[in-house]
């Protein structure tokens, strides 16, 4: 798999993405509009991603299967904290055909080094749903450790959601 940073003509590649992983991904997302993945808006939202006074707040990367061109899987830090916390959370996304294929660890993974490495932070984190066996699996194969619990968390569909927290320190910040 290719793994890069999102650019701005990933509109198209993302769309996609999400119409055809929208019932997949449903159940651990909030609700969103009709038109929330359509390519306009998701070139709207690149354009602002991408944009120099968003540029070093988040960082968005996709892994693309280089024999179909298309995107199987996302990975996000977000609300990058500087100074004396230096710190982001990490969001996530599999192509539900590349479940269990360890797509998702790999570019999680890259995510993480890029986050230690290049962005010199010392605390990644990541929350997950208490159901969502996956994602807990996933997050303690690489190395992520349970700080908690938060109830009503997030509102999902909906519903206030509990969510797990967890998190990862850089190992060379010790």
């Amino acid at each position: 798999m290719d793994v890069r940073l999102i650019a701005i003509d990933d509109a198209a590649r993302l769309s996609r993405f999400y119409e055809v992983n929208q019932t997949h991904l449903q159940a651990w997302e909030p609700s969103k509009s009709e038109e929330y993945h359509s390519e306009s808006v998701w070139e709207a939202r690149l354009q602002e991603w991408c944009s120099p006074a968003e540029s070093d707040n988040s960082f968005h990367f996709i892994s693309i299967d280089p024999s179909s061109d298309k995107i199987v899987a996302t990975c996000s830090l977000t609300n990058v904290v500087r100074g004396p916390f230096r710190a982001c959370y990490m969001g996530y996304a599999v192509d539900h055909r590349y479940e269990g294929r360890g797509v998702m660890k790999a570019l999680c993974q890259h995510v993480i080094d890029y986050a230690f490495t290049d962005l010199s932070l010392n605390r990644v984190m990541a929350n997950y749903m208490p159901r969502n066996g996956r994602s807990a699996i996933l997050l303690k194969s690489l190395g992520f450790v349970k700080e908690g619990e938060a109830k009503r968390y997030l509102k999902i569909n909906g519903i206030w959601e509990d969510h797990v927290l967890t998190s990862l320190l850089n190992p060379t910040n010790i």
